[in-house]
């Protein structure tokens, strides 16, 4: 499943999240914010809805969808869950959304655990949570996927080539045309080969690149915004605003705000009831990668 890096080690899927949290759906309340959005059924029976139709999932379940996927989830009584906004940084394999897994739990038990226990006792410190549990929660949900679908993971050179150098580099002034030029491809030759190889585009590989990155820059109170937007290949505040909105649903300065409002990651012991109202997934907006 591995790639190699432009210094020989391995490139692997890399995950990232912000906020872990435990919520309580009880009656004719539902969880419906727009994406992306993993949970894990801790308790009761949790229907997913999305545009494909409704899934029931059992306590042990879990799930994911990414940020382009409309979702509804509701219950027949009351459930329990952990929810977390675990997003895609780097991809180096097609996923599905929604991608389901079957008896999570059992299948992991130590990511489980360790999502039913930490930050709980607030001894979690939000980067090292983030870094280390968001890979680990992608990584199980990934490697259970292909392994439910007898799948397996075939790399293509040129592809990786591509996505190196845009690890490498997210600042560079990127397009497709430049992408293509790396590895003597057409435009339409090389979005064909992301298809196959990661079920994206160039264009939308490039900008879960630079949102990862931003993501990370942006935890750095110290560095401006603006610092933030030249070092992820954006040329002005105003541009990088706009795609980083269209990605999480706030802009920068909002979204460093909520994640460094508290020195750990919010979580309860317990559970957070839902509102009642039903919010519909909001309309992403085109922007530049």
């Amino acid at each position: 499943m591995a790639q190699s890096d432009l210094r020989g080690r391995p490139t692997t899927a890399r995950f990232d999240l912000s906020e872990l949290t435990h919520r309580l759906l009880v009656g004719t309340a539902s969880l419906s914010s727009p994406g992306p959005l993993w949970f894990l059924v801790l308790s009761g029976t949790a229907n997913l809805g999305t545009a494909a139709g409704t899934t029931q999932l059992a306590p042990g379940d879990a799930a994911w969808l990414d940020s382009r996927t409309g979702f509804a989830v509701t219950t027949d009584a009351r459930a329990k869950l952990a929810v977390a906004d675990l997003r895609v940084a780097v991809a180096t394999y097609p996923v599905p959304s929604p991608m389901v897994i079957r008896g999570f739990a059992a299948r992991h038990a130590g990511v489980a655990e360790l999502v039913r226990g930490c930050p709980l006792d607030g001894a979690c410190r939000a980067s090292v949570f983030a870094d280390g549990y968001g890979n680990l929660v992608g990584a199980a949900m990934t490697d259970s996927w292909l392994a439910d679908q007898g799948s397996e993971t075939h790399t293509d050179p040129l592809v990786t080539r591509v996505l190196e150098a845009v690890i490498a580099d997210p600042a560079n002034k990127w397009s497709v045309e430049s992408l293509a030029g790396l590895v003597h491809l057409s435009r339409s030759a090389l979005s064909a080969r992301f298809q196959k190889a990661l079920g994206r585009s160039p264009v939308r590989m490039l900008r879960e690149v630079r949102m990862g990155a931003a993501r990370d820059l942006l935890s750095d109170r110290s560095l401006p915004v603006e610092a933030v937007a030249s070092r992820c290949g954006y040329g002005s505040i105003a541009a990088f605003s706009r795609a980083f909105a269209a990605e999480h649903g706030l802009s920068p300065q909002s979204w460093r705000a909520n994640i460094l409002q508290a020195p750990g990651l919010r979580s309860t012991a317990n559970p957070i009831p839902l509102t009642t109202a039903h919010t519909a997934p909001s309309t992403r907006v085109a922007a530049t990668p």
